[in-house]
């Protein structure tokens, strides 16, 4: 089993910036990718970012030069910097791990853009 811990959402201002922490444990040498997910009221679940265990990284075109997903091994932790956030950033971000024969979420963290 994976455990992941999300921290780092809450309220910022259009063009401000967040960065989004999720600190995984547990069966971790499985982990083939970690990714970041946001579900806004309404809609559906969606990729944001995902970086695989061999440091390839994928971005959402809607967050394209604004957002950058990385990750510190020695921490077991996968990070989301956020820039230039616009109010249709605003969303619950889930962490996700990637075992490829399951997955594993994290309990969601609220992300506001609004001034």
């Amino acid at each position: 089993q994976v455990q992941l811990v999300e921290s780092g959402g809450g309220l910022v201002q259009p063009g401000g910036s967040l960065r989004l922490s999720c600190a995984a444990s547990g069966s971790i040498f499985s982990i083939y990718a970690m990714g970041w997910f946001r579900q806004a009221p309404g809609k559906q679940r969606e990729l944001v970012a995902v970086i695989t265990s061999g440091g390839s990284t994928n971005y959402a075109d809607s967050v394209k030069g604004r957002f950058t997903i990385s990750r510190d091994n020695a921490k077991n932790t996968v990070y989301l910097q956020m820039n230039s956030l616009k109010p249709e950033d605003t969303a619950v971000y889930y962490c996700n791990a990637d075992l490829r024969t399951m997955a594993y979420w994290g309990q969601g963290i609220q992300v506001t853009v609004s001034s």
